[in-house]
Order: structure tokens, then C-alpha cells, then sequence
């Protein structure tokens, strides 16, 4: 599938992704968001700890967040503190990527792409 973003590995296997998930999905090897040494839980309670390093790391970019632990607070927090597009799509775990997800954010990166 063609896609009309970039596309990053936003995971704590950091560069491991790329040697042991990537070659199972048939992607190459990928940029990959540099996490801070030190994870700070401050925020309101729910907020996951990637979410403020990912909209920091966006700079008022669009962005997709593909996850399985994206909570409502997370939601709230991005849509008050990003001024740009974003979705916070989030997967089952026991289920990885199913048909639905990838219509999901096929319509979301096209509707981004005419906006």
C-alpha cells in the first residue's frame, strides 16, 4: 500500500524493530522515534507516557498513532494540546492489524491528504 506520510517505528523495541519485526511484516527498515532516557508519568491520570513525546515529536504535524494502549485521556490530551491532525487508532492486542484497521487509516490519511 502506498502511503502519503511517513512512516516510523514509535515503539520501545526502538531499533530492534526494525531487526525483528520488520522483516515479519515485509517493511524496510524505518526511522524510529529516539524516546527520552527518562519516562516522566506526571500528566492527568490514563495518560499513557508516549503520548506527550509523540505530539512534541510531531510538531503540529499530522500524525496516526497506531497502538494497543491508547486510553480516552490520551485522546483528550492530544486533541487539546496538537493543534494539528491527528488519530490515535487503536488496535487489539489479540488481534494485531486486521482488514478493518488498514480501511480505517486509508480513509483517514485520504481525507488528510484533500484537508
Amino acid at each position: 500500500m502506498a502511503l502519503s506520510c511517513e512512516l516510523v517505528w514509535a515503539s520501545t523495541w526502538m531499533e530492534d524493530a526494525n531487526e525483528a519485526i520488520a522483516p515479519c511484516l515485509g517493511l524496510p527498515r524505518l526511522p524510529v522515534v529516539k524516546w527520552p532516557d527518562v519516562c516522566s508519568e506526571d500528566g492527568p491520570r490514563g495518560l499513557r507516557w508516549k503520548t506527550r513525546h509523540l505530539v512534541e515529536w510531531a510538531n503540529r504535524r499530522p500524525f496516526v498513532r497506531v497502538d494497543d494502549e491508547i486510553s480516552a485521556m490520551d485522546r483528550v490530551w492530544v486533541a487539546a494540546q496538537h493543534p494539528g491532525p491527528s488519530l490515535l487508532h487503536r488496535v487489539d492486542p489479540a488481534e494485531g492489524l486486521v482488514d478493518a484497521d488498514f480501511s480505517a487509516l486509508a480513509d483517514w490519511l485520504r481525507a488528510a491528504a484533500l484537508s
